[in-house]
């Protein structure tokens, strides 16, 4: 059975049943009764249909209401243009984009509405949408009837209908908004950017494991590796493993107190060594789980040279190099602790060249200089790491000698080894360069012993000043019996 036999006796029945009464079923109908009942279901059954279309009707008013309504205050401007891209219809958002009343706009040239400086723009992308099939996007200045203007993007799609001449449909959307936030992030961005190229520092965005997210600045020639190379890698995989440790405690003390300053990285290159200070602080957008912290690295290796500069000058001398009379007397502080720790004797040695005047007066101080600078390396060479030789002012020296044995016997055997060796080398002939104007120069031949005084300490029964002063005594002891002496420091008492 067809579907529309189907729907034909689903109708009847229906007919049938707002019949108000139906023929005997038991008797059979005359032929007027039957014709008259056929009437009647027919007369039903139109009924039925002209409510079911009348039902359909209002049906397709109400989508056509409800299309209308979504068409006309949809939030986004509906136009169709011609293939001379003139207006055909256009909905009320379009119309209020535009500035001007919806039944105006009708056969008004899309190109009107556009800035001068897009409407070369505006005709090529016209001949383009008109010349493919698919939706073509393109960003105009557009202008009111008033004069104002607004940014719009027009999404553009060529429809033929019934072999007719092709039309465009367009939906235009207001931009204006995106456009000046588009643009504020463009100035935000720019702004960052030449505040990175003001600051001497490295940046980097890190994950908690240390891992690199993100790098910026211009001091690239700082970097431990290239960009490329440090992106996705750790610190740990990248530096050496001192400075990671510092980078990862900065970044968990950033992590538990949110920020972290002053933490100090070596980095030691092919160009020599570089001081970073790390500053670090833990995003406040960032999730528990996935913490992420900007690592401020400014390298502060003048900083650094200008502090080692200046312990130099406080602890050292600038002939020489050697420890000066306030790192002596820490050094002799610090062996003195050792000795009572370690009930071993030290001594120290004091040392004055015996015939450095005359060579003063008679080459100048230059050449005085240059044979101090021996000196110094002379007695260096004459000791262990561990003791210390120190320039106490003028031709004067003083070695401190530590750890030499728990006997003193044995120490004062050791310490006259020493002090027998340094003075055989300062004995030993200096040849001293002179150099003169026009590149004339010639070498000095000088002769030069020393008055050496020995004074052996243990614990700290005695005061570091008590100390130098006691082999500063014996020192004058051995230059008062002529000099090229030795002489060992005893006490009276």
């Amino acid at each position: 059975m067809s579907e529309k036999s189907t729907e034909q006796d689903k109708l009847r029945k229906a007919a049938e049943a707002k019949l108000p009464y139906l023929p005997d079923s038991t008797q059979s109908p005359r032929p007027a009764e039957r014709l008259l009942h056929e009437l009647r279901v027919h007369q039903i059954e139109l009924e039925i249909l002209n409510e079911a279309l009348r039902q359909s009707q209002i049906e397709l008013e109400r989508s056509r209401s409800r299309y209308v309504d979504f068409f006309d205050f949809a939030p986004v401007g509906y136009l169709t243009l011609n293939n001379e891209a003139k207006i055909d219809e256009i909905n009320l958002t379009g119309a209020m984009l535009l500035g001007m009343e919806r039944n105006k706009l009708p056969e008004r040239s899309f190109a009107s509405f556009v800035a001068s400086e897009d409407i070369e723009r505006w005709h090529n992308h016209f001949l383009s949408v008109q010349a493919n099939d698919n939706k073509r996007s393109i960003e105009l200045v557009l202008k009111r009837d008033d004069g104002s203007r607004f940014d719009a993007q027009l999404d553009c799609l060529r429809i033929v209908k019934d072999e007719g001449a092709p039309i465009v449909r367009i939906v235009m959307s207001n931009i204006t908004e995106r456009k000046r936030t588009e643009e504020q992030l463009r100035v935000s961005n720019l702004r960052f950017e030449a505040i990175l190229e003001a600051v001497p520092d490295l940046l980097f965005e890190v994950d908690r494991n240390g891992r690199y997210l993100n790098v910026w600045g211009n001091r690239g020639d700082l970097l431990a590796a290239s960009e490329n190379m440090l992106l996705g890698r750790t610190v740990a995989e990248i530096l050496p493993s001192s400075a990671a440790k510092e980078v990862l405690a900065a970044i968990s003390e950033a992590d538990l107190k949110s920020q972290s300053f002053g933490r100090q990285v070596k980095l030691t290159s092919s160009k020599g060594v570089t001081w970073f200070e790390l500053s670090v602080a833990k995003q406040s957008f960032a999730t528990s789980h996935k913490a992420r912290f900007i690592v401020v690295s400014r390298d502060i290796t003048e900083r650094k040279l200008a502090e080692e500069k200046i312990h130099n000058l406080a602890f050292y001398d600038t002939l020489t190099q050697l420890p000066n009379r306030r790192l002596l007397n820490e050094r002799l502080e610090q062996a003195m602790v050792a000795s009572k720790r370690s009930n071993l004797y030290g001594a120290l040695i004091f040392i004055d060249m015996d015939n450095f005047k005359p060579l003063n007066d008679t080459y100048g101080h230059e050449t005085g200089d240059l044979l101090l600078i021996e000196v110094s390396r002379r007695i260096s060479s004459c000791v262990r790491e561990i003791d210390t030789v120190a320039r106490f002012g003028g031709d004067e020296f003083v070695v401190a000698l530590r750890e030499l044995d728990k006997d003193r016997v044995k120490s004062i055997k050791q310490a006259t080894i020493v002090a027998k060796k340094i003075g055989a080398n300062l004995a030993k002939p200096y040849y001293l360069q002179n150099f003169y104007e026009g590149n004339e120069d010639y070498t000095i031949e000088h002769h030069c012993t020393s008055s050496i005084g020995v004074v052996l300490f243990i614990k700290n029964e005695a005061t570091t000043e008590e100390i130098v002063n006691w082999a500063d005594l014996a020192m004058y002891q051995a230059k008062e019996a002529g000099g090229n002496q030795i002489r060992f420091y005893e006490s009276k008492t």
